[in-house]
């Protein structure tokens, strides 16, 4: 049985001309959710119902074009530092040739987003996630696939592809390695090697001023190292909506990084995680900017 349940949205512009050389127009929009008649004190599952936490807004212009707020032209640089966005990840979308397209999106993608040239079907990006899906989608139980297929035509073609998955597509899913291109060209080349030639430049091995587990920075007046315990503030231009849920929350740092272009992140694992020292022996962590994080103070 498929229930349906009305939602209110209400979409507000406003459009500020700043003062500037440039013909330069500011444009903000606010999704409200004013969905009504659910009732008082109801549990969260039952206002996830009538949430926007998919909401996604795709806005064209005519006679004008869209600034890219991850590679800005340097005269637009200000104005794109000023924007802020709240559970919302704006790129411009459509052709790589056209900038009157902007996505904003509850993740994280590039300027000019495709679906990956692995995609067989429109139920695979060759993501990870499609893999895992996939393979749930094979454990499925007869009385289970069954009530799938009586969902809807749409829901019983996806689990007909997956049952008929050839080997090739399988392993296609399985993983996909990109080389640095012109989709990436914004990255620094690497480094000299300081290293065996032996050792990838990417390798942390490759660089001997680069030691992760002992390199510390400072953010505000505290030193951050590994075993620092932080806050999360993780910030809303470049979060996506799971680091949001993590706003406030208590972490540890694992590591200092810092990537090809000079920027410095820190690898942590949340405090109170039931999966934290599973994560930290595969070495799988969250990572956030050092302005995304409060120091905590020593024994807190």
């Amino acid at each position: 049985m498929r229930v349906r349940e009305p939602v209110s949205v209400r979409l507000v512009t406003h459009v500020e001309e700043p003062v500037s050389p440039y013909a330069v127009r500011v444009l903000t929009l606010r999704v409200e959710n004013r969905t009504t008649g659910g009732e008082t004190g109801a549990r969260r599952p039952e206002w996830l119902r009538r949430a926007l936490v998919a909401c996604h807004v795709l806005c064209e212009v005519e006679q004008a074009s869209f600034v890219s707020q991850l590679d800005p032209p340097q005269w637009a640089s200000g104005f794109v530092a000023g924007c802020v966005n709240e559970g919302v990840f704006p790129v411009l979308a459509g052709p790589a040739d056209q900038q009157r397209v902007v996505l904003s999106s509850p993740i994280i993608l590039y300027d000019h987003p495709q679906v990956a040239p692995e995609s067989a079907s429109a139920f695979f990006d060759a993501l990870e996630i499609d893999e895992l899906l996939s393979l749930r989608t094979a454990t499925l139980s007869e009385n289970e696939k069954r009530e799938v297929r009586g969902t809807d035509p749409r829901t019983a073609a996806l689990l007909r592809e997956v049952e008929d998955m050839p080997p090739d597509l399988w392993e296609r899913l399985h993983g996909t390695v990109r080389y640095v291109d012109a989709m990436t060209s914004r990255l620094a080349p690497p480094p000299a090697p300081s290293a065996p030639l032996d050792v990838p430049w990417w390798d942390p091995g490759a660089d001997a001023s680069v030691d992760p587990e002992h390199d510390s920075i400072v953010i505000g007046s505290t030193d951050v190292q590994r075993g620092s315990r932080v806050i999360l503030r993780p910030g809303v231009r470049r979060a996506d909506a799971y680091d949001l849920f993590l706003a406030g929350r208590t972490a540890t740092v694992a590591a200092v990084l810092r990537d090809v272009d000079g920027k410095e992140h820190l690898a942590v694992s949340v405090d109170e995680d039931p999966g934290a020292e599973l994560k930290t022996a595969h070495g799988r962590y969250l990572y956030f900017a050092p302005d995304e994080v409060e120091p905590l103070a020593a024994g807190t």
